[in-house]
């Protein structure tokens, strides 16, 4: 699926989405480094304004309060050239999410679900918001509809190594390199 033409107006960031475990944060960080963007991991900022770890803000205040103090710290992002990786959760939070449309352009690192499980440990050691009762797949199919509506590009990362990802994304983006 071939990228649009970017206009320097709508590419101010670069929002990466995706299940935990496809690679977001890392590709970021060299996406960023490639281009001249700064990056931004939106769990960590969760975690430094909250002054807890995903995981202990999920025990402490339940699923729903994790996604509302996730909706509201990424609905405030006030960034510009910037490559923002998000955690797997952030689809569900609607005003964070129409932030990002509007702040940039939103990338879905998609993975199939065989290979996105031999990369992923204990769920719950990830600060994955996973309701009682809920599979990894579970929580797939039902994100695989979000992150495929919200997003304006997706990379179908199946069968592609970090290089190979990187290099389509940046092909897809029609970016070189910025300040």
């Amino acid at each position: 699926m071939p990228g649009r033409p970017v206009r320097r107006k709508d590419m101010d960031n670069i929002i990466l989405t995706g299940m935990p475990g496809v690679g977001k944060s890392t590709i970021g960080v060299i996406l960023a480094k490639e281009i001249g963007y700064r990056f931004l991991d939106s769990d960590l900022l969760i975690q430094e304004r909250e002054k807890r770890l995903l995981k202990e803000i999920i025990a402490e205040e339940g699923i729903d309060g994790f996604l509302e103090i996730e909706n509201r710290v990424n609905a405030s992002i006030q960034t510009e050239n910037t490559v923002i990786a998000t955690g797997g959760s952030a689809v569900y939070g609607y005003e964070a999410m129409r932030h990002f449309k509007e702040t940039g352009r939103v990338v879905y690192l998609h993975l199939e679900y065989d290979q996105l499980k031999k990369r992923l440990g204990d769920l719950k050691d990830r600060g994955v918001v996973l309701r009682e009762g809920q599979t990894l797949l579970d929580i797939y199919k039902e994100r695989e509809l979000l992150y495929r509506q919200y997003a304006d590009l997706i990379l179908d990362e199946t069968g592609r190594d970090l290089e190979n990802t990187l290099a389509e994304l940046i092909r897809q983006l029609h970016i070189t390199g910025h300040k």
